[in-house]
């Protein structure tokens, strides 16, 4: 074909393409290269059609594909030849709607620095303007009621537009052109607070912050719920926040007016800053500095702290160079996070002094995500605002399905293809008020994303609310999947690696097939099964629930599998009173009221009893987290695991480890060193048995999945022994390895199904 001869051609772009200055990059750079045509968006992404020169839609496609807008993600760019209309002009076309097409919809990002220059510029008429947004940055996921991303299918829709904004919307050239939830405050929503009748917005503002000084707790909308926020400097304010939300330890959240605050409460690398930074603003679990002046009661027992960075406008308004406001999220426990104002009217009247509302609605809810930094990359422990609902890309395509993932700490995969859509976090399944966000989330992804779910998955625990939903609702379509394996499924899964893996899935609990507590696999398999080729060494679970909030519970019961005396110079032995040890006495011995586990999650409890650091937890995880906390790097010497074959199958024998410990506590060892002994053998045993597995299967393959993997100390110890051994080894860099990430991994077994 001569290269100066006109043809036309079809365009198809897949991906993050809506919401965030797609049609406005294109039109600029189709009228710079002089290209007739169109572009539009629909159901299913974006529709271009180009009429010139070949080259000219050649260096078209690459420099949209080098340089999309900034927000934007493109999967694919398919081309079709057409037959030429005698297009001259380039313009942008009204947007299609298909019922049977989707495509990707952006999540909520932080406002861009473009607009913060004009919130800040008292000759801008969005001068002090808590809504400014344009079509890089802003809110997306939780207005979006439907597809495609338009305005009237936003919760903006009842907001019309001035003539300033409607020529801003309507112009190519502008940066707001089709940014849905543009608005001033002539024609947007507006802030006010509750039972005050203060104007205008600076006077507002003023008095929150009035409020917040005073020590006064104010419930804020944000963009995906309300915060609970005070300052995190005040004592008597944080302890009056703990007891109204009866969370007597569990961290709180803060954030800090800017980076340069950051660094004055807390120790940051350069890749805890980037991320901080980065546009999905996480909060970011960081080393506390020895110079912070925040109270103690912001993470106590704990050396690190959860830092995030203003992400709506309304946060740069209120928090000024300095400060540092608790910022957690406004629910009671267990609870999912208040959206809407009427709710918040009824639910944070006994947790709040005062609301601070604002008039436009968010359609679901949307937590902050967490994030640590693990060997140098992140590593997700809640993925929510701001990542949500970007997929994950599975290794296979899977037909239409719904995953609704485990119980804690609960999430759901809606998947078709390769695409793998992880809702954003719900909370722990354990109320009814959660199981109905649960089903309203699952609704709202459902029409979002026009994925009729053909296969269900659910895990195999049969008291789990997500299984009984999930089999209330889809009765025999549902499929059942083991909680380990669905853990090592995942971290393939993100990896798009098929298998055969080493697997080692550590949790506190999971349903066995044996019909067991696991939570210290060693499985041997890939994403079409699997079989258990280790595990730690059995311990009993004296009294169910009891024990996992009682951690000497499950000291006393490693001590009676190690043969080890309960001698009343142990911590965990003084905290049981003599009636309660002679029934746990009992109950070890007839196995009354007691079922077997392998969890890797209640050892860390037993280790931290043992140890004196902690006896009950007010939350999940406390015990463990708290251990990790108290490490002391520089401490000599390791615990030592044993590897015993029994039946075919390597066990993790802890007893070598009780014994150890125990000891050491009556030697008057510090617990900071135990700490870091403890860790040291558990990823010395993660090696060992990786390289027997290796001996045995002939697998270089290991998969490290499991909440047990939130600890880094862990886990860099183990990532970095295995790949030492040769290994290629597989984490989580997309979801989080904790029952958060059950879901993209129940998705992959299954469809592989």
């Amino acid at each position: 074909m001569n290269e100066q001869t006109t043809i036309r051609q079809r365009l198809r772009v897949t991906g993050v393409v809506q919401g965030v200055g797609f049609r406005p990059t294109v039109y600029q750079l189709a009228t710079s290269l002089d290209l007739g045509g169109f572009v539009g968006n629909d159901s299913a992404g974006v529709f271009i059609e180009l009429e010139g020169r070949l080259t000219a839609i050649d260096e078209f496609v690459l420099r949209l594909q080098d340089d999309p807008p900034p927000l934007a993600h493109i999967d694919s760019v398919d081309r079709t030849d057409i037959p030429v209309s005698g297009d001259g002009e380039f313009v942008i076309v009204e947007s299609r709607k298909d019922d049977r097409a989707t495509t990707l919809v952006s999540p909520d990002l932080e406002v861009c620095a473009d607009c913060l220059l004009e919130m800040n510029d008292p000759d801008d008429r969005r001068y002090r303007y808590p809504f400014i947004n344009c079509t890089n940055c802003g809110p997306r996921f939780t207005i979006t009621r439907e597809i495609p991303y338009d305005r009237p299918l936003t919760t903006m829709a009842s907001f019309v537009m001035c003539a300033a904004c409607r020529a801003e919307y309507d112009d190519p050239a502008n940066r707001r052109f089709h940014a849905q939830p543009n608005a001033c405050p002539d024609c947007g929503p507006h802030i006010w607070l509750e039972r005050e009748d203060i104007e205008p917005v600076e006077g507002v503002i003023a008095e929150a912050r009035r409020r917040i000084a005073a020590g006064e707790i104010v419930a804020i909308k944000g963009i995906g719920g309300f915060h609970l926020a005070c300052d995190a400097r005040n004592a008597a304010a944080v302890a009056t926040l703990r007891e109204r939300k009866h969370r007597t330890a569990k961290p709180f959240a803060v954030m800090a007016a800017d980076p340069a605050t950051t660094e004055v409460i807390a120790d940051l690398d350069d890749a805890e800053r980037a991320l901080l930074e980065s546009p999905q603003r996480p909060i970011v679990l960081v080393t506390e500095s020895v110079a912070s002046d925040l109270v103690d009661g912001i993470a106590p027992g704990n050396n690190r702290i959860g830092v995030m960075l203003p992400y709506a406008p309304l946060h740069h308004l209120l928090l000024e160079p300095g400060d540092v406001w608790v910022m957690t999220s406004a629910n009671y426990a267990s609870e999912p996070i208040v959206k809407d104002n009427e709710d918040a009217r009824t639910k944070l009247r006994e947790l709040a002094d005062t609301l601070l509302l604002h008039d436009r609605a968010i359609h679901v809810h949307c937590d902050d995500s967490v994030v640590r930094i693990a060997a140098g990359a992140e590593l997700p422990i809640r993925r929510s605002r701001g990542f949500a609902p970007f997929p994950v890309r599975l290794p296979t395509p899977v037909p239409p399905t719904l995953a609704v993932g485990g119980e804690l700490k609960a999430t759901f995969c809606l998947a078709a293809g390769d695409n793998a859509f992880m809702s954003q976090h719900i909370g722990d399944m354990e109320n009814l008020e959660t199981l109905e966000a649960f089903a309203a989330a699952v609704a709202h992804m459902i029409g979002l994303f026009r994925i009729q779910p053909e296969l269900i998955v659910a895990d195999l625990h049969p008291r789990y609310l997500s299984t009984r939903w999930a089999e209330d609702h889809f009765g025999e379509r549902v499929v059942h999947v083991q909680h380990h394996h669905a853990h090592i499924a995942s971290v393939m899964a993100e990896n798009s690696h098929i298998g055969p893996v080493i697997g080692f899935s550590f949790d506190g609990t999971g349903y066995g097939t044996d019909g067991t507590i696991w939570g210290g696999e060693i499985l041997i398999g890939n994403l079409d099964g699997f079989f258990r080729a280790g595990h730690l060494g059995v311990a009993q679970l004296v009294g169910g629930d009891a024990a996992v909030k009682r951690p000497y519970r499950m000291a006393l019961s490693h001590l009676h599998a190690a043969g080890v005396a309960w001698d009343p110079g142990l911590p965990a032995v003084a905290r049981a009173s003599g009636e309660e040890q002679r029934i746990i006495r009992q109950q070890l011995e007839t196995g009354l009221n007691s079922v077997e586990t392998t969890s890797v999650g209640r050892l860390f409890d037993a280790v931290a009893s043992l140890a004196g650091v902690r006896h009950e937890i007010s939350y999940e995880g406390q015990a463990a987290i708290e251990l990790e906390a108290l490490g002391l790097p520089d401490a000599t010497g390791s615990y030592r695991f044993e590897l015993v074959d029994r039946d075919e199958a390597v066990t993790l024998d802890p007893t070598p480890v009780i014994r150890a410990v125990a000891a050491d506590v009556v030697a008057g060892a510090p617990a900071a060193a135990i700490s870091m002994r403890f860790h040291r053998a558990l990823a010395d045993a993660v090696v060992a048995s990786a390289r027997e597995m290796q001996r045995r299967y002939h697998i270089e393959t290991a998969a490290l999945s499991g909440g047990v993997f939130q600890n880094v100390t862990l886990l860099e110890a183990a990532k970095r022994g295995l790949e030492e051994s040769g290994f290629t080894v597989l984490t989580h860099r997309l979801v989080p390895p904790n029952d958060g990430g059950l879901a993209l991994g129940q998705v992959a077994l299954a469809g592989r199904r």
